[in-house]
């Protein structure tokens, strides 16, 4: 084991966060690092159009707006290596990063690992996430205009995303393992009034149906009281049971939500550790989207930059 002397900026995670972060303190002249993390690219190269990135009004893959963005960041400098944060140490000045046996030391380092959905753990549904099931109703709703879809919670991003979903879905069917709604008062009876919102109480889904293409085309549910099954015809599927940020190896010496959230400071990126700063979805429990994480990168990288002209 060696370690690796001295980057200026270090930079967790490759997805929008991560990699506007890159861009900006690339050309600022710091050639960061960029650890790109278990899913390089991150949540959104599992979707397929991205319609409401600003600048590309006939859409974009979204494994192609990932891969604009890294050479992007790369034609500046940016440096790009493999791996996952395995330990981290902070000293009080600067951050200690063991990735694959080595030990790589930072002046500076933006946590933008990002956050993972929920799923509900079925045989083949990693595969199906893009084709059929998503986590974020913002980002996939309009791609299903007058069929019937699904969402999956109880609480009140469910019943959110599912009134979201009525304005495109013929039918959102709001499937719940219980037989009331964990959601606010206000949140639930917005939703169950809402005349295209049907609940489905007491009743869990154990299989996708997929078509020839691939793609779901229903879902076969289990009454939890009776064990009963069923087949419900809908596209998709939106899965609304919660988030789990990528904070783990930062636990403990990175200040966090009861969540995991990585906190900011109120009017900075900044954590609770100098030299420190979190952008993107490990520190956005509410917004969540590609275009907040790019903007919370730009964020964390001018505040780097600052701190590194102010410390270094």
């Amino acid at each position: 084991m060696h370690t690796h002397f001295m980057e200026k900026i270090v930079i967790i995670g490759s997805g929008c966060a991560g990699l506007t972060a890159a861009i900006y303190t690339a050309r600022a002249g710091f050639k960061p690092v960029v650890i790109e993390g278990l899913l390089p690219g991150g949540q959104i190269t599992t979707t397929t159009t991205v319609e409401n990135f600003p600048g590309f009004p006939d859409g974009i893959e979204g494994y192609d707006l990932i891969d604009a963005m890294r050479r992007q960041a790369e034609k500046f400098g940016a440096q790009f290596r493999a791996g996952v944060v395995e330990e981290f140490e902070h000293d009080g000045t600067l951050s200690r990063l063991k990735i694959e046996d080595e030990w790589l030391e930072t002046r500076s380092l933006i946590l933008a690992c990002g956050a993972v959905p929920r799923y509900l753990g079925i045989e083949g549904e990693q595969s199906l996430i893009g084709r059929g099931l998503t986590a974020c109703a913002t980002c996939d709703g309009a791609f299903y205009r007058d069929v019937p879809v699904c969402v999956v919670g109880g609480g009140d991003s469910a019943c959110e995303e599912a009134q979201f979903l009525t304005r495109f879905a013929s039918k959102v069917y709001l499937v719940h393992r219980r037989d009331t709604l964990r959601a606010s008062r206000i949140m639930a009876e917005r939703a169950l009034a809402n005349p295209k919102i049907e609940p489905l109480w007491n009743t869990t889904i154990v299989r996708y149906l997929v078509n020839d293409d691939g793609n779901v085309r229903g879902v076969v549910l289990r009454d939890t009281q009776n064990g009963a099954e069923r087949e419900l015809a809908i596209e998709c599927v939106f899965m609304a049971i919660g988030h789990d940020p990528s904070s783990h190896a930062f636990r403990g010496k990175v200040t966090t939500s009861s969540e995991g959230y990585i906190l900011q400071s109120h009017d900075s990126t900044a954590t609770n550790l100098a030299g420190v700063f979190a952008a993107g979805d490990v520190a956005d429990s509410r917004y969540r989207q590609a275009i907040t994480a790019a903007g919370q990168g730009c964020a964390a990288a001018l505040d780097a930059g600052r701190y590194l002209d102010a410390n270094v």
